[in-house]
């Protein structure tokens, strides 16, 4: 069975972060492959600060350059906005993968916002990595606190494919400084062209 990685976001626009901690992972963890789910729009984020679809996809692309690294365009192409319905598509696609969710700190500070989140913690490992200034807010928000006792180490979520969920694991490693609203902020349009090349 295959262990693979999903990293759902907007990438706007992808940047040399995300390949650097999607990279740390695939060797710290033995994960096979990451997918990087690049979303058509986040149910949870204004759609105006969205840049052009295909704009993100090929940066993401341009970004990846890694053959364990996958960019894709699931859920464009099976039209689900939330990850629950992602899931759901992918493990019925996919039956003999096992994926483990992959999401920032930021991410499981509003974890409990999402779309039947207590089922996607139910399906899929979840892999959360930490970003500055969120571990604390990350670590004591209302779904870490709801899924503390299923928090585990990599070691007991990994070893010999085993565990099942529900089970999350922190990340503590290399922290970019790189965040794909700064670069927005900072850079423009010109965003999507310079950071491609990182």
């Amino acid at each position: 069975m295959r262990t693979i990685g999903l990293l759902g976001g907007s990438f706007n626009p992808a940047h040399a972060g995300h390949r650097q901690v999607s990279l740390e992972l695939l060797h710290r963890y033995g994960l096979d492959e990451i997918w990087w789910l690049v979303s058509p729009g986040n149910p949870l984020k204004n759609p105006a600060e969205l840049a052009d679809y295909a704009a993100r996809l090929t940066s993401a692309q341009a970004v990846a350059r890694h053959p364990r690294l996958k960019v894709s365009d699931s859920e464009a192409r099976l039209g689900t906005r939330y990850t629950v319905d992602t899931l759901k598509a992918l493990q019925a696609r996919y039956p003999q993968v096992r994926f483990v969710w992959i999401m920032g700190a930021d991410n499981l500070a509003q974890f409990h916002r999402w779309k039947q989140w207590r089922d996607i913690a139910g399906r899929v490992d979840i892999l959360v990595v930490d970003r500055k200034p969120w571990t604390h807010r990350a670590l004591h928000s209302k779904a870490a606190q709801a899924l503390r006792r299923t928090r585990s180490t990599p070691h007991q979520a990994l070893a010999g494919g085993a565990s099942r969920p529900p089970q999350w694991w922190y990340h503590f490693g290399r922290i970019s400084p790189l965040s794909a609203s700064d670069l927005r902020k900072t850079l423009g349009k010109k965003a999507f062209l310079l950071h491609t090349k990182n």
